[in-house]
C-alpha cells in the first residue's frame, strides 16, 4: 500500500520516505499543474507478491501448496492434463497477438520447464494454448507474450516416448506447473444439451468421452409446457431464454427495442440527424447496452469456471472468433456482435422461442403476491393506451440498468428494491497514439491501428481515498471512496447513451480492430446513499434520481441538441475555462467548452482531481492538453438491487418474478450478466420440473455472481 499526501502548491520539491513498505511523497507530484490540498490518499496496489502479501493471501497460498503436494502423491503423473503457466516468449520471437498456435519459440519455453533437451522434438499437438496476453511493463528487460499451456501427457508420450523420463521427474509448483483439477472439458451450451439428449445412460463422470450431463436431469413434464416470459434481450435475457427453450419451456422473449438491423439504423439517425428513438438506441434493443460498446468479455467471476467457459464457447458457436477463448483481455466489438446476435436470434426461433421486438412491458399482473403475467404495448405507443394482458407462469426480469420506468413499476407494486452503490464521473479521451506511446514507448509503432503484432494499448488505474476531514465540506458523511477507470475503449469513440432528450449521458464503444485514433475511458467516483441524501433524494429510487440530476445538468451545460459539455484535463485541474483551446473529440454530435466544476458536488470534483494527479504518476503523460473530459458518465451499474433467493433466483417479495442480470444488481458486464441469466434459466426450469438435479453437475461449481461493477 502506498500512502500519498496531496502535493502542496507552495513547494516544488519531492521528498520520499520509506517506512514499513509505505512510501510518502511530499511536495508537488506534477510540476505542470498547480494543485493544492492536504489530504492523504491511499493507493491500493492491484497485486502484492513475496513478503508484501497480506497474511490472508499467504495462508491461502500455503493451503494451495499443501493441496497440490498431496495430489501429486495420489495421482499418476502420466494421466490427465498438466497446466504450464508464465511461458514468456519475447516479442521478436512470437508470431503476434493474432496467433493461437504453439510456435517454435513457445516450444522452447515448454522444453525449458520440462528440462527436455531438444525443443524441436516436442510434438506441438500435445500442447494447447489456453491463455495469451501481452506484457510490456517497463520493469521488464523486453516485452513478451505470456502463455498458459495445457499439456496432454498421454498424447505427449504416445507421440514422443522419450518424454517419459522427464515427466516422471516433473513436480507441481503453484503458479508455474499445476495439475488440472477438474478434467471435464466444459462445452458450449448447445453441445451440453445435445449430449443430454443423445446419451441414454445416466452417467455423470465428465471428460474422456463420457457424458457430462444425465438424461435424467432434463426430462420434460407430460403436462403442458410452462409459459415463461423473459423481459429484455441483453446477455442475461438471451441466455435465460436459451436454457429454458432447450429444456422444454414455452418461452416468449419481450424486447422494448428493435432487432440489431433496425436498431443500427435508429442509431445512425441519432448520430446523423439527431433523432433519438426513445425505445431503440444505444441502451435499448437486441443485445442490450453491450451491443454498441466495446464488447468486452473480461470478467471477475472466474475466467476458467465451467459457467464462464460455457458462455464463451456458446458465443463462439454463434459466430465469435475462437480467439476470445485465449486472449487475456477478450473483446468482440460492435461489428462482431451484430452478426452474432442475428445468429443467436435465429437459433432461439428455431427452438420455438417467440420474440416480440418493439414491445414494452408497461406493468406486471400481480395477485396475492404472485406474478400472473405482464401488460404490454407497442413501444411506438407512447400513451400506452393499447396495453394488453399476457399471462405467464413466471416472468424473468432482465431489463438492464437503464429501464427506469420498470423500476417505477416495481416500486408501485411494493416489490422490494434496495438502493445500491455505483459510480459517477466523466469520460476522458486521449489520442490513441499518446496512450500507445505511454504504454509501449518505442514499440508504439508495432500497433498499426490494431493490425500489428501487439494489441492496441489500454490502461486501468484506480485510487482509493480515505480522509474524513476532506469530506466535511460535502455534508455527505462519506469518508472513503474509490476513483477508478473502467470500460476503457482503446481505438474507440465516445457515444450518447441518453434515453431522454433532456438528459446527457455518455459511454464508449469500439469495433473489433479498435482502429480509431482516439482512446476513451470512464473516470468515475463511487457514490452511496449518503451522497443521494445530501441532495435530498431518499427511498429505493434515490440513485435513479441522483443519476438524472447530473444528466440534466450536463444537458443544460451543453446547450441542448445532444451537445456534450467538455473541458481539457489541464483546465479542469486548474478550474478554468479555455473556450478556444478544446481539442478534437470523437463524439459526433458536437461538444461545447464548459467548466465541469459546476457539474458535480465539490467532493466528487475534488476526488476526480486528486485521482488525475495520481494517475499521472502511474501513466506519465496522462495529464496533457490533448486529454478531454466529457460530461457525464452516470450509468456505470444499476442504481438498485432487487433482492432474490440465493438458490431459486426468485424475488423475495413476489412469487414467480425472477430478477436477473445487471439491471437487477447482480452482474456487471456481458459475461457476468450472461452467466447470471443462464443460472436463472436452470433455476426456473427446476422450479417447473424441466430440470432435475444440480446445476453444478452440468457446469461445475457456480461462480459468485453478486453485486458487481465493470
Amino acid at each position: 500500500m502506498f500512502l500519498v499526501p496531496s502535493p502542496s502548491s507552495s513547494s516544488s520539491t519531492c521528498l520520499i520516505k520509506h517506512h514499513h513498505n509505505a512510501v510518502w511523497f511530499h511536495g508537488r507530484t506534477h510540476g505542470r499543474v498547480p494543485y493544492t490540498g492536504s489530504e492523504t490518499r491511499r493507493i491500493w496496489c492491484a497485486k502484492r507478491t513475496g513478503k508484501q502479501r497480506y497474511p490472508s493471501e499467504k495462508k491461502k497460498l500455503r493451503t494451495k501448496v499443501k493441496e497440490f503436494l498431496s495430489e501429486s502423491k495420489e495421482k499418476d503423473k502420466f494421466e490427465g492434463t498438466w497446466r504450464l503457466f508464465k511461458l514468456a516468449v519475447p516479442l521478436h520471437e512470437d508470431p503476434g497477438k493474432d496467433s493461437l498456435h504453439v510456435s517454435d519459440a513457445l516450444l522452447q519455453q515448454i522444453a525449458r520447464v520440462l528440462k527436455f533437451p531438444v525443443a524441436s522434438m516436442l510434438p506441438a499437438e500435445a500442447f494447447t494454448v489456453v491463455r495469451k496476453s501481452f506484457d510490456a511493463r517497463k520493469k521488464l528487460k523486453e516485452p513478451k507474450f505470456v502463455h498458459t499451456v495445457d499439456m496432454d501427457v498421454q498424447k505427449l508420450i504416445s507421440l514422443e516416448p522419450r518424454c517419459w523420463d522427464f515427466i516422471s521427474r516433473l513436480e507441481p509448483k503453484v503458479g508455474l506447473v499445476e495439475r488440472v483439477h477438474d478434467e471435464r472439458d466444459f462445452s458450449d451450451l448447445e453441445s451440453i444439451f445435445r449430449e443430454c439428449k443423445e446419451n441414454k445412460e445416466a452417467v455423470l463422470a465428465g471428460g474422456n468421452g463420457h457424458s457430462t450431463f444425465s438424461t435424467e436431469l432434463c426430462k420434460n413434464q407430460a403436462t403442458r409446457k410452462p409459459k415463461i416470459a423473459v423481459v429484455g434481450s441483453g446477455p442475461s435475457g438471451l441466455f435465460a431464454a436459451l436454457v429454458l427453450a432447450q429444456l422444454g419451456a414455452d418461452v416468449t422473449l419481450i424486447e422494448r427495442g428493435q432487432p440489431v438491423e433496425r436498431r443500427g439504423r435508429d442509431i445512425g439517425a441519432l448520430i446523423v440527424r439527431r433523432i433519438l428513438e426513445l425505445e431503440s438506441n444505444f441502451c435499448f434493443g437486441e443485445g442490450g447496452a453491450g451491443t454498441w460498446s466495446d464488447g468486452k468479455l473480461v470478467t471477475r467471476i472466474g475466467r476458467n469456471s465451467g459457467s464462464v467457459l460455457a458462455i464463451m464457447k456458446t458465443l463462439v458457436q454463434f459466430g465469435a472468433p475462437e480467439q476470445i477463448l485465449i486472449d487475456g483481455k477478450p473483446h468482440l466489438g460492435t461489428d462482431k456482435l451484430v452478426p452474432l446476435l442475428r445468429n443467436f436470434r435465429q437459433h432461439l426461433q428455431d427452438l420455438g422461442v417467440t420474440i416480440k421486438f418493439g414491445t414494452r412491458v408497461d406493468d406486471l399482473v400481480i395477485k396475492d403476491g404472485h406474478v400472473l403475467g405482464v401488460m404490454v404495448s407497442e413501444s411506438a405507443d407512447k400513451s400506452r393506451l393499447t396495453s394488453k394482458k399476457m399471462e405467464y407462469d413466471a416472468v424473468i426480469l432482465a431489463v438492464g440498468h437503464s429501464a427506469r420506468d420498470t423500476y417505477e413499476v416495481l416500486h408501485a407494486h411494493n416489490v422490494e428494491l434496495i438502493p445500491k452503490d455505483f459510480a459517477v464521473g466523466l469520460r476522458i479521451e486521449h489520442p490513441q497514439e499518446l496512450i500507445n506511446n505511454i504504454q509501449y514507448a518505442e514499440l508504439a509503432s508495432e500497433v498499426c491501428h490494431g493490425r500489428g503484432k501487439i494489441p492496441v494499448a489500454d490502461y486501468k488505474v484506480a485510487n482509493y481515498i480515505d480522509n474524513e476531514d476532506f469530506y466535511e465540506v460535502s455534508n455527505s458523511g462519506v469518508a472513503n471512496r474509490s476513483c477508478y477507470s473502467f470500460c476503457m475503449c482503446p481505438g474507440g469513440q465516445v457515444v450518447l447513451t441518453s434515453t431522454s432528450p433532456s438528459e446527457i449521458c455518455v459511454n464508449g464503444m469500439s469495433f473489433s480492430r479498435r482502429a480509431s485514433k482516439w482512446a476513451n475511458a470512464a473516470l468515475v467516483v463511487t457514490v452511496t446513499t449518503k451522497d443521494f441524501e445530501a441532495l435530498n433524494y431518499f427511498g429505493p429510487l434515490a440513485g435513479v434520481k441522483f443519476q438524472r440530476e447530473f444528466e440534466q445538468r450536463a444537458a443544460m451545460m451543453g446547450g441542448g441538441n445532444f451537445v456534450v459539455p467538455v473541458q481539457t484535463v489541464t483546465d479542469f485541474l486548474e478550474n478554468k475555462l479555455s473556450v478556444t483551446s478544446v481539442p478534437p473529440s470523437s463524439y459526433r454530435l458536437g461538444v461545447k467548452a464548459a467548466n465541469l466544476h459546476q457539474l458535480f458536488p465539490m467532493h466528487i470534483t475534488e476526488a476526480l482531481k486528486h485521482s488525475l494527479v495520481t494517475f499521472e504518476e502511474e501513466l506519465p503523460g496522462f495529464i496533457c492538453n490533448e486529454a478531454l473530459l466529457h460530461g457525464v458518465e452516470t450509468r456505470t451499474s444499476s442504481p438498485i438491487q432487487i433482492p432474490r433467493n440465493i438458490d431459486s433466483y426468485e424475488s423475495t417479495s413476489v412469487k414467480g418474478l425472477y430478477p436477473v442480470g445487471e439491471g437487477a444488481g447482480y452482474a456487471g458486464g456481458i459475461i457476468s450478466a450472461a452467466v447470471d441469466g443462464m443460472h436463472a434459466g436452470f433455476a426456473v426450469a427446476k422450479r417447473f420440473s424441466l430440470f432435475h438435479g444440480d446445476v453444478e453437475s452440468v457446469l461445475g461449481k457456480a461462480p459468485s455472481v453478486g453485486v458487481a461493477k465493470y
